[in-house]
């Protein structure tokens, strides 16, 4: 190994991680974090150490997470079967139950737990903490599925304050009580847009907006409204693209400068994304005329 070209190569990397580090400083990024970007435990490791790297040079990060896989895990242990409608899991009183607990608590409390083994502060909340997240019935089909009615971000707010990071787990609640399980995508944009946060980071098991579906390499790395507009009508986004890039433009309207959909199965793909001309994922703006500003 030539130990010369290794330091040069570490020191162009800091050196042009400087400019974004000096605009990110002190603002907010609320990073969602995808259940299925979450199955393995080295990514995740990975993750956790760039969250925390992120957080130490003074960017206010807000880690809003899912957990699908491990609540159908968990459904099945418990020998409950998961019926989707229109992709969103049916959720009985008894299914809403295991995702508050699994939510709520195992996947929330194991990230805590990661961000704090890796140096970091962090403070687990639910939608239901503060009443932050307030919803209603989505659809009587669905049970207890809830869409967003309002977010109450103070509790992030104060935690931001105190120099923790928080985590959030995307449970909602409504004046009677009852408890929602809310679609992360959706509670992240927002959140975001409530705290009109800079960036809105949604990592994923995808690579990003393709133009066709089956070549990686058709990646399309900036789009605006008016062009997302087309995309949808060209059948472009499809499937399971179209309610995450709908959140998307959610996020925008309530007032978030830039959306990222990011492949969370590539290492270090927040540090590629945040510090580093290359950027990663496919970036969605108001107008392509903010494409290059911060």
């Amino acid at each position: 190994m030539d130990l010369h070209l290794t330091n040069a190569g570490r020191a162009e990397v800091l050196t042009q991680a400087l400019p974004y580090i000096q605009k990110y400083y002190g603002k907010v990024v609320v990073i969602k974090y995808g259940g299925n970007a979450m199955v393995n435990e080295t990514l995740k490791q990975q993750v956790m150490e760039d969250i925390v790297l992120l957080h130490l040079v003074g960017i206010k990060i807000v880690l809003v997470h899912g957990g699908g896989p491990e609540i159908t895990e968990t459904l099945q242990k418990v020998g409950k079967t998961t019926e989707f409608v229109g992709g969103l899991r049916v959720t009985d009183k008894e299914t809403v139950d295991v995702v508050q607990m699994v939510l709520a608590g195992k996947i929330n409390k194991s990230l805590v737990n990661l961000l704090g083994l890796n140096g970091g502060k962090a403070v687990g909340l639910s939608g239901l903490d503060g009443r932050m997240i307030r919803a209603k019935m989505k659809d009587e089909r669905l049970g207890y599925v809830g869409d967003v009615v309002d977010v109450d971000v103070s509790p992030i707010q104060d935690l931001l304050e105190k120099d923790y990071i928080p985590v959030v787990s995307t449970l909602g609640c409504d004046d009677e009580g009852n408890v929602y399980n809310i679609n992360a995508d959706t509670a992240a944009a927002f959140i975001a847009g409530k705290m009109k946060a800079s960036r809105l980071i949604m990592m994923t098991d995808i690579e990003g907006i393709l133009r066709d579906r089956n070549d990686p390499k058709s990646l399309i790395p900036l789009i605006d409204l008016k062009e997302a507009d087309e995309l949808f009508k060209d059948g472009v986004i499809s499937g399971g693209m179209i309610p995450k890039v709908d959140c998307c433009i959610t996020a925008i309207h309530k007032g978030v400068r830039k959306v990222i959909i990011l492949d969370g199965r590539v290492p270090h793909a927040l540090l590629i994304e945040t510090m580093t001309d290359e950027g990663a994922g496919t970036m969605v703006v108001k107008e392509k005329k903010d494409g290059n500003d911060f």
